[in-house]
């Protein structure tokens, strides 16, 4: 897919930290429980850390005690794009960014939490920024 955002990657690499490369960029996962943003309640919305499109509000967040930053729906549903990933011997739906291409998190169905969708869109806190509401 051509995203709107398209850099080389040594750019990616000026522009982030190293941990921020590693998840956003090469698709990698940061520890449960360590993320930013796992148990914030702060109201507001949550950005992409690589290009700031919009992907989630916090009104759609949930506990679901998995250790990231979990969500029952985006934003808006072209502001992720669903992936299958059959990486690390399982079958998973990975979430990326639709604007710049970065990994977020991935995304179960089915888990039974009490949510609208039943899907939990388990997603990095150091792919995330969020931008609190104004009160």
């Amino acid at each position: 897919m051509a995203y709107e955002i398209d850099k080389p990657e040594e750019q990616w690499r000026a522009e982030l930290t190293p941990q921020e490369y590693h998840v956003l960029r090469e698709s990698g996962t940061e520890r449960a429980f360590t993320g930013e943003y796992t148990d914030t309640k702060t109201v507001g919305v949550y950005s992409c850390r690589a290009c700031g499109a919009e992907l989630f509000r916090s009104d759609t967040k949930f506990e679901s005690h998995c250790g990231w930053p979990s969500f029952y729906d985006p934003a808006d549903s072209s502001a992720v794009e669903l992936i299958e990933d059959r990486s690390h011997g399982m079958v998973r739906t990975e979430v990326r960014c639709t604007r710049c291409g970065s990994h977020l998190g991935h995304v179960f169905s089915g888990e039974g939490y009490p949510t609208p969708t039943d899907q939990r869109y388990c997603i990095n806190s150091i792919s995330l920024r969020l931008d609190p509401e104004q009160g």
